[in-house]
C-alpha cells in the first residue's frame, strides 16, 4: 500500500482547516478508503478524535516554539516522520492539519510538507476579492508555484465562495487550481474532483527529506548496532558523539584513548560516561598488531621498527583493528586530515571484491531533499572508465540509503552545447555507465542548472530522463566537485555528511575538521549502515 500524505495549510486564523480535513476524511471513508489524521501539535479535547477519526499528534506548540527559537528542530521533524511511518502499513490517505503561529515563521507548514513529502492544499478564509490579495496571503506557497519550484507538490487552494466565484474565470496560477469553496455554515462545495481522489493520484517523483534521511539512518543503524572504532578517542566532540550513539544504541563505539582521558573529557563536558561505552588504551595493544602489519606491507618494505612507528598513529591502529575484524567500521578526521584518515585503510584494507576504484560521496541535506555528490574528496582527475565506476558506486549507495537514484554527469556543457576534451570525457563516461548498468537513470553531460531546475531542463535537455530532477551528481574532477560541495554547504547552510568512502572492503569514513557533534553522530550511523549492508 502506498501512503498518500496531504497537508492542509491555513493562510490566516479564520481558515477552517479542521472542518475541511473532517469533510475530506469523511468523503474518503465513504468511498471505502482508510483515512488517518496527523496533527503537528497536541490538542486537548480534539474534535477530530471525537468525530471518530484516527488521530496522532507529534509535539506541543510550546516545544515547537522553544525548539524553533533555539534553531534545534531536527528531532521535532524526525518525530513527524516516525508518526507518518506508523500509519504507512494500513492507511490509504494521511491528512495533516497545518498550523499557524507567528513565532514559528511563515515557512513552517512548507517545512512540514517537505519533511513528509506531502502534497499541499492551501486553505484561505479571508474576505479578499482580488487575485493580488489572495497571492499576498498565500505567501511562500504561491511564490514557489510562480517560480516553478516543486509545483507538483501544490494540489490547489480552498477559498471562500465569493472569492471562488471571482476567480473561476480568471485564475492565473495554473498549478494551483481551486479545489473547493468554503460556504456559510462550514459547508464545502467541491470545485475540483482531485480533492476527492487523493488515494489515486500520486506524484511520480518522490523526494527523501533530510528529516526522513536522518530518521532512516539512525533507525537502520540501531536495528543492528555495529562496532565503530574512533581513533580520536579523547577529542571532545568525538567523546560527546560516542556518548550519544551509546545512549541511543546506534552503535557500539570504541574510543582509542585511556579510560581516564575519556572520563576527564566527559567531566569537562558535564556528561556521564556510559559504562557500556568501550575504551581501549592504545599503549596497551599496539604491539599485538606489529607482526600482522609487517606481513601485510612487507612488499612495500615494512619492517618491525617501521610498523611500531606507524602504530603510534591511532588511525593506523584503528585500521588494524578493522582488518582483524575487531571492529566493523572506522570514523576519523575531527583532528586528522583526510589524507591521514584514508591513506592507512587504502593501504591495509584495500578495495572490495569487484571494485576497481575507491571514491567518495557526500550526502547533502538540502532544505527539501537529499542530494548525493561524488567524487569530491579522493580522485583528482579520474579517467572516463573511473568516472563511470564512480557514478555506478554513487548510484548504488544512494539506493542503499533510501534514495531513488537519478544520476547527472556534470560538465560545463549540456548535451552538445559545448565541446572539448573535458566534455568528451563526461560523454564517454556516461556511455560506459549506460553499457555497464542499463538499469540506472543517468544522463550527461549536464550543467548543474539543467540537472536540478525543470525550466532549464525543458530548454536545454527536453528529452533527458534525468535533467530537472537529478539527485545524484557526479563531478568530472576534484577541482569541480570539492569547491562546489563546500560552496553549497557554507552558502546554503546545509548539513553535509561525509565523505563516505566507496569501494573499500570495510567501511572507513572521514570527518571535516570543522565537524559538529551531530556530523560525527550521523557519520557513525552512515558507517554502521555500510557495515550492515556489507553483511547482507
Amino acid at each position: 500500500m502506498s501512503l498518500r500524505t496531504v497537508l492542509f495549510a491555513p493562510t490566516n486564523k479564520e481558515a477552517q482547516v479542521e472542518s475541511l480535513v473532517q469533510f475530506v476524511a469523511q468523503k474518503h471513508q465513504d468511498r471505502g478508503q482508510k483515512v488517518a489524521i496527523l496533527r503537528v501539535f497536541n490538542v486537548e479535547n480534539d474534535p477530530l478524535l471525537a468525530a471518530g477519526f484516527e488521530v496522532k499528534s507529534a509535539f506541543s506548540l510550546q516545544k515547537a516554539v522553544e525548539k524553533t527559537a533555539a534553531n534545534d528542530t531536527d528531532a521535532l521533524f524526525e518525530s513527524l516522520v516516525n508518526l507518518q511511518d506508523s500509519f504507512a502499513s494500513d492507511t490509504d490517505v494521511l491528512l495533516v492539519v497545518g498550523e499557524l503561529h507567528y513565532l514559528l515563521g511563515t515557512n513552517f507548514n512548507y517545512t512540514v510538507a517537505t519533511t513528509l513529502d506531502a502534497d499541499i492544499v492551501v486553505v484561505d478564509k479571508s474576505l479578499a476579492a482580488t487575485y493580488n490579495a489572495l497571492s499576498a496571503q498565500l505567501g511562500a506557497f504561491v511564490e514557489s508555484s510562480l517560480n516553478g519550484k516543486n509545483t507538483d507538490r501544490l494540489l490547489g487552494a480552498v477559498v471562500t465562495s465569493n472569492l471562488a466565484n471571482y476567480l473561476k474565470e480568471d485564475w492565473k496560477i495554473k498549478n494551483l487550481p481551486l479545489l473547493a469553496a468554503n460556504k456559510e455554515g462550514l459547508e464545502f462545495e467541491v470545485l475540483d474532483g482531485s480533492l476527492l481522489e487523493l488515494a489515486k493520484a500520486k506524484r511520480s517523483l518522490k523526494r527523501i527529506s533530510p528529516a526522513r534521511f536522518r530518521s532512516s539512518l539512525t533507525g537502520l543503524a540501531a536495528s543492528n548496532p555495529q562496532r565503530i572504532v574512533l581513533p580520536e578517542g579523547d577529542e571532545p566532540r568525538t567523546v560527546r558523539a560516542a556518548i550519544i550513539c551509546t545512549e541511543r544504541k546506534i552503535a557500539e563505539c570504541i574510543l582509542l584513548a585511556s579510560r581516564e582521558a575519556v572520563r576527564a573529557q566527559a567531566d569537562k563536558l558535564g556528561l556521564s560516561l556510559p559504562p557500556e561505552l568501550k575504551t581501549i588504551d592504545p599503549a596497551t595493544v599496539r604491539d599485538k598488531y606489529v607482526a600482522r602489519l609487517v606481513e601485510l606491507r612487507k612488499a612495500k618494505g615494512m619492517t618491525e621498527e617501521l610498523a611500531k612507528q606507524q602504530l603510534e598513529d591511532n588511525v593506523v591502529l584503528g585500521t588494524m583493528m578493522l582488518e582483524a575484524n575487531e571492529a566493523d567500521g572506522l570514523v576519523s578526521g575531527a583532528v586528522h586530515t583526510t589524507a591521514n584518515t584514508i591513506r592507512p585503510p587504502m593501504q591495509i584494507i584495500k578495495t572490495a571484491p569487484g571494485a576497481s576504484i575507491i571514491s567518495s560521496v557526500f550526502f547533502m541535506l538540502m532544505p527539501e531533499e537529499v542530494y548525493v555528490y561524488g567524487d569530491c574528496a579522493v580522485n583528482p582527475n579520474p579517467t572516463a572508465a573511473q568516472l563511470a565506476d564512480i557514478a555506478i558506486q554513487s548510484a548504488d549507495n544512494a539506493k542503499a540509503f533510501g534514495l531513488d537514484p537519478r544520476v547527472a554527469m556534470i560538465s560545463y556543457s549540456t548535451v552538445n552545447s559545448g565541446s572539448g576534451p573535458d566534455v568528451d570525457l563526461v560523454k564517454e563516461a556516461t556511455a560506459l555507465v549506460h553499457e555497464k548498468r542499463p538499469d540506472l537513470a543517468v544522463d550527461g553531460p549536464l550543467q548543474y542548472d539543467a540537472a536540478v531546475t525543470p525550466e532549464v531542463a525543458a530548454l536545454k535537455a527536453p528529452q533527458s530522463p534525468v535533467a530537472g530532477k537529478a539527485n545524484v551528481f557526479v563531478f568530472p574532477d576534484l577541482s569541480c566537485g570539492n569547491p562546489l560541495y563546500k560552496a553549497v554547504q557554507r552558502s546554503a547552510d546545509v548539513v553535509s555528511i561525509g565523505p563516505m568512502l566507496q569501494g573499500m572492503r570495510k567501511p572507513v569514513n572521514d570527518l571535516s575538521r570543522g565537524a559538529l557533534v551531530e556530523d560525527i553522530v550521523y557519520t557513525i550511523c552512515l558507517t554502521a549502515v555500510q557495515a550492515i549492508n556489507a553483511q547482507k
